[in-house]
């Protein structure tokens, strides 16, 4: 089927998918993982995948999250450091363990994503909604769009300074933090176990008190995050919500019915604090859309077409898409003139949805439209409904129905 009319409209909805975005950051509210808002902005989304998009069945499906255990390690990681810091000058055998747990607890609980310190933090409630728009005749295979309903909280450093400032505080930070693990092990070695105060004229030493201009930096990383002011998350991430939705819109405006292809749109909330609603959904879903050959995709901050990727490695670089899947986006969107790039999340870039859709077993890519060096409206106000860029969301969606149409077709299958 030739979808050569939809894709000749993206500029139409691009405008479409703007004015939702706009519409549900004004009446919804704040949309952080488990709040009114993010439930009210999955609520009207599904209304929407109902009345207007033609999915027959339509379900929003609620589960626990811990909302500040995601970047609880700040909390726990600093303290330790800045505990090894004042422990180096009376007992530095114990700063080594303290340094060390403190960067175990970054790579569970940031750099894989594991729920450790979920279980210390306050519960609250999440959703998740699942839309199906079934195919005519007999289903041969399934595509499924996803996003994320949810918003963060903001970064003030990136505010303020950009992500040059934004990563390089980081950056000073854990070169502080190893700056005095590896004094630790070196004065251990030289001196051995060793308890009290230090001789002050001892070359280690005198490099530990010049250490101590890594402390403010330190101190600094505890207000990372300000969870006071929870950004719009216009483009991250209504905008990956609308891909989906924009494109069975399209298809129901055109009177278009799919024979043997069934779409799908899973809108998956609590992304910001480590694809907990993903992961949800795994586990909810275990099981199910197994029968025909199924892709999912999860769009994540569709803003410069400069940055259009398809994702071939996901969760700091961690987990493998299907590579089959990614190759149809990136080569659908090279069949109606999209620039589109082959890429991955790089270590230290987090995550998209894909990769708790990959690791439970799914076929699954994501596709992404942000510069991977900090911009910085990305986690700040500046993520609002008057920055969003409608030719790179436009080129998503033609790429989109591209790939749609390919995928009908029995591409890569």
């Amino acid at each position: 089927m030739d979808f050569k009319k939809i894709i000749d409209q993206k500029d139409k909805a691009a405008k479409y998918m703007i004015d939702e975005i706009t519409h549900i950051i004004k009446t919804c509210g704040k949309r952080d993982p488990g709040s009114e808002g993010e439930k009210r902005s999955c609520e009207y989304m599904a209304e929407v995948l109902k009345k207007d998009c033609g999915c027959e069945d339509v379900k929003v499906e609620s589960y626990e999250v811990a909302p500040r255990a995601f970047y609880g390690w700040i909390y726990f990681t600093i303290t330790f450091v800045l505990m090894a810091v004042v422990l180096f000058f009376f007992a530095p055998v114990f700063s080594i363990p303290l340094i060390a747990a403190g960067f175990a607890l970054v790579l569970i609980q940031f750099g894989v994503y594991k729920k450790l310190l979920d279980p210390l933090f306050k519960k609250k409630t999440s959703h998740n909604v699942t839309a199906i728009k079934k195919c005519t005749g007999e289903i041969k295979r399934r595509i499924i769009f996803n996003g994320h309903p949810d918003a963060t909280w903001e970064w003030p450093v990136n505010y303020a300074l950009g992500g040059v400032g934004f990563e390089g505080h980081a950056i000073i930070v854990v070169i502080g933090a190893l700056f005095y693990l590896v004094l630790s092990i070196v004065y251990i070695v030289k001196h051995g176990i060793t308890f009290g105060m230090p001789d002050m004229s001892d070359p280690l030493v005198k490099a530990a008190l010049w250490g101590l201009l890594f402390v403010p930096f330190m101190v600094g990383l505890y207000f990372m995050v300000n969870y006071r002011r929870v950004v719009d998350g216009a483009n991250d991430n209504l905008t990956g919500c609308y891909v989906g939705i924009a494109v069975l819109k399209a298809l129901k405006d055109e009177g278009i019915e799919l024979e043997n292809t069934e779409i799908g749109v899973i809108l998956t909330g609590s992304e910001e604090i480590g694809l907990r609603g993903s992961k949800a959904w795994v586990e909810a879903h275990k099981g199910e859309f197994q029968d025909v050959p199924t892709f999912i995709y999860a769009y994540d901050t569709i803003n410069d077409p400069k940055y259009l990727m398809a994702n071939y490695r996901d969760l700091n670089g961690t987990v493998k898409s299907d590579k089959d899947c990614a190759d149809l986006f990136f080569e659908a969107a090279q069949a109606v003139g999209v620039p589109c790039k082959k890429g991955m999340i790089p270590p230290l870039g987090g995550a998209v949805d894909a990769a708790a859709f990959s690791q439970g077993g799914f076929r699954a890519a994501g596709v992404t439209g942000l510069n991977h060096k900090l911009e910085r409206y990305y986690h700040t106000r500046l993520d609002s409904y008057d920055n969003m860029n409608e030719q790179g969301i436009a080129n998503c969606f033609a790429a989109s129905v591209k790939m749609l149409e390919m995928f009908d077709a029995g591409a890569k299958q």
